[in-house]
């Protein structure tokens, strides 16, 4: 499977050239065999250090290597894959909060699936006090 496409790619850089901004995941990679998911905001113009929310036991915003990613071999030759229907619907702040919140990515991303289709967008939480639009 290729981890990331042409377009992704794209996106990624340009988001890496863009400070000060809440950007939205653009690709999701998990471990299809157990923990592991990273989603990816941006990636440095040297093509190889991604920049988002990683969770292989506990979620926290950060860097990693791409190559490295794939170069993970997991049992029955597989390898991290790369989710081809996710869309990241919010912030990754907000992915960051709700993951911390939930224990993970994959309960936060269940918990904002029902957010986004019961159209409760924001605030996400009581002490959201930001400027947010509905």
């Amino acid at each position: 499977m290729i981890l990331l496409t042409r377009t992704q790619r794209t996106q990624l850089l340009a988001n890496s050239r863009q400070s000060d901004v809440d950007h939205l995941p653009v690709v999701k990679f998990y471990n299809p065999l157990g923990a592991g998911v990273w989603l990816a905001t941006e990636l440095d113009e040297d093509g190889d250090i991604m920049f988002g929310l990683a969770d292989i036991g506990y979620p926290e915003l950060g860097s990693w290597c791409f190559s490295e990613l794939e170069a993970i071999r997991l049992p029955f030759g597989m390898g991290i894959e790369r989710d081809v229907l996710f869309t990241g619907l919010f912030p990754i702040s907000v992915w960051a909060e709700t993951a911390r919140m939930a224990g993970s990515i994959r309960a936060a991303e269940q918990i904002l699936s029902a957010r986004f289709r019961s159209g409760a967008v924001w605030p996400l939480y009581p002490a959201d006090t930001e400027n947010r639009k509905a």
